[in-house]
């Protein structure tokens, strides 16, 4: 998988070309009385919007913990240990930077992930087994202070039968952070993704 210079992820200008056709990703249909948004599809779209609920809702507190909780609930036995992610090392990294707490609630922690794009790496299995990768902003700020960058995340995913889950094996391989809609990111091959 391509990896981009970390400069890539800072914000930076939109380009008008794209890597392909915007992917149309399902709404989730079970939302209620859930913490993570499910009930998608069986098809490689439905990951696509599995992983994109999952990464939307865990990182909203900036807390490696709360997204390592997450992850492991929507993991079946033997997926990757959520430590050894690329989301646990950024927000593990970001609350040492600003000197806060390891892990737990902060007074004034605000943060937002919002996927705007998207890429479908590979299927096997007759579809029931893929590598997908989302690509969105992440802004996390306290005390007036606010950092935003592009982040990329991509999973293994397989369908049981019912739902997505993050599959068991290795983790694939670490995905290309770039400022969503730039120039770096179509060339690491993300999509705008609309939903539908």
């Amino acid at each position: 998988m391509m990896q981009l210079p970390a400069q890539a992820a800072q914000p930076q200008a939109m380009t008008t070309t794209t890597a392909g056709p915007a992917i149309t990703v399902p709404t989730p249909s079970a939302t209620t009385g859930q913490w993570i948004p499910g009930g998608f599809p069986d098809t490689p779209e439905g990951a696509l919007g599995q992983l994109k609920a999952l990464d939307e809702t865990v990182t909203a507190s900036a807390d490696p913990q709360v997204y390592a909780h997450g992850f492991r609930e929507l993991a079946e036995p033997g997926a990757p240990n959520p430590g050894t992610t690329g989301w646990a090392s950024l927000l593990t990294s970001l609350r040492s930077r600003a000197q806060l707490p390891v892990t737990g609630p902060v007074a004034g922690l605000s943060a937002r992930y919002q996927v705007t794009h998207g890429q479908i790496k590979g299927a096997t299995s007759q579809g029931r087994y893929v590598v997908v990768c989302v690509l969105g902003q992440f802004s996390a700020g306290i005390n007036g202070r606010l950092v935003s960058a592009g982040v990329g995340d991509c999973q293994a995913m397989r369908w049981n039968g019912t739902r997505w889950q993050i599959a068991s094996g290795a983790l694939p391989a670490t995905a290309p952070s770039a400022w969503p809609g730039s120039a770096d990111a179509v060339k690491a091959g993300y999509r705008e993704l609309r939903e539908g």
